[in-house]
């Protein structure tokens, strides 16, 4: 799956309006939270959201920036007009984190700078540090995980590490019972059943809405009510075809600190130009392993092949074509990796994979002409970089195509290996890794 990361309020957005559908109205989440972006007007948001001016609130980044407690990052229960204020001090200058994750869990670089453009503010929920716990689920290869601390909160500390776990496999659901006898044993009695419920529900929202990952931290947990109060999450983005209206408007942004390379820009400029799909994430530019691969399933299962093999640390990219790309779009979406694949050399050369299933309507010959062309344009520098080319795919024209990419290996003196849907789809890849490296 191609895991990305939400901001809160979109999580905290799906919750609010979803969470009821999946506990017969037993548990609602409150909608009362609001996004501040660019382009807000800020004084203006009262007259939208009058609670605003009635309640004492908490204010905070939603730039996919965890730990933000740590780094005096969140401001609490103040009136708006002091809230307004911090958003403006905080948009002036670009800030310095430190020790922080971004929401991929990934950790930011000590000093990291960026600047703070988007926040949430809620009303100030007042509770009992004692009645904060920390719940989280995760997918994994063979299932999903709940993890639950039944303490949370800033100072939860290394809770990978205190969490208990209760692990669920494909297709099943946990009960209420299962719930509160593998994960509640520290909660008092009396909370214990109204929490058993309320992560019943969360988890069938995780899993029909298709997340990866969904983690509230704080959670707090009365006699009487669940409130999430501080929300990250990481969404399945290929289910998008499936679920996206049931999501409704999501944003996938680069995590705080980070921001596209100018060949990521680049190819998302040509993929907002047509109705196909072109994307491109650039892991590791130094990396031997280089993808070209038609589908978004089929990119994601070619890195989960090159990772299962053990050569993660050499994936250089990941992305996809597909949707039937004009000749020229994947003239350009080709020529750009292979520009990044050919600045460095390596001692033993380099692999490239131009992989995918069996397309059902794109044109399989068309879309190679434009590899062809990019290859033809880079026949010297992947000489010099002794790269070598494994091709697999099928569909329709496939063996046109396959028969151009065969020919041009020769005509370009560049090793290409061509393989059709007799061969299974990610067989190119234990043949490069393990016969190429």
């Amino acid at each position: 799956m191609a895991q990305k990361a939400i901001r809160e309020a979109d999580g905290m957005r799906m919750l609010a309006r979803l969470l009821g559908e999946y506990s017969d109205g037993r548990y609602v989440v409150d909608d009362k939270f609001v996004s501040v972006g660019p382009d807000t007007n800020v004084a203006a948001l009262p007259e939208q959201h009058p609670w605003l001016v009635e309640e004492r609130l908490v204010v905070k980044p939603d730039q996919l920036i965890k730990r933000r407690g740590k780094n005096d990052l969140i401001l609490v229960d103040v009136p708006f007009d002091k809230a307004k204020a911090w958003i403006e001090a905080k948009t002036k200058a670009p800030i310095t984190i430190h020790g922080a994750f971004d929401e991929a869990g990934t950790p930011l670089d000590e000093g990291t700078f960026g600047r703070l453009t988007n926040f949430l503010i809620e009303p100030l929920v007042k509770h009992d540090p004692s009645d904060e716990c920390y719940v989280a689920m995760v997918s994994t290869r063979d299932g999903d995980e709940i993890l639950f601390h039944h303490r949370g909160g800033v100072d939860v500390g290394d809770v990978e590490s205190k969490a208990l776990r209760l692990h669920v496999p494909v297709g099943q659901a946990p009960s209420p019972q299962e719930i509160e006898s593998a994960l509640l044993r520290e909660v008092p009695p009396g909370k214990r059943a109204h929490l058993a419920g309320f992560i019943e529900a969360l988890f069938k929202f995780y899993v029909d809405l298709h997340y990866a990952f969904l983690e509230i931290n704080p959670l707090v947990v009365t006699k009487d009510a669940v409130i999430p109060l501080d929300l990250a999450a990481r969404l399945d983005s290929t289910a998008e075809f499936a679920v996206g209206k049931r999501w409704g408007k999501v944003e996938f942004t680069a995590p705080f600190g980070s921001s596209p390379t100018k060949e990521e820009a680049f190819i998302e400029e040509l993929d907002a130009k047509t109705g196909a799909s072109l994307k491109l994430t650039v892991i590791n530019p130094e990396g031997r392993v280089w993808t070209m691969v038609a589908g978004g399933g089929a990119s994601v299962i070619f890195a989960d092949t090159i990772t299962d093999l053990g050569f993660m640390d050499e994936l250089a990219n990941y992305g996809e074509y597909s949707g039937d790309p004009s000749e020229e779009f994947t003239y350009l979406y080709a020529r750009t990796i292979l520009d990044l694949m050919t600045r460095s050399k390596h001692p033993k050369g380099k692999i490239l994979l131009i992989g995918g299933g069996i397309a059902n309507f794109t044109d399989v010959a068309n879309t190679f002409k434009g590899i062809i062309r990019a290859l033809r344009e880079y026949k010297v520098p992947l000489q010099d970089g002794r790269v070598k080319i494994y091709v697999r795919r099928g569909g329709p024209n496939y063996r046109e195509g396959l028969r151009m990419m065969r020919e041009l290996g020769h005509e370009i003196g560049v090793p290409i290996e061509v393989y059709g849907p007799e061969t299974h789809m990610t067989k190119i890849v234990s043949m490069a890794l393990k016969g190429g490296m």
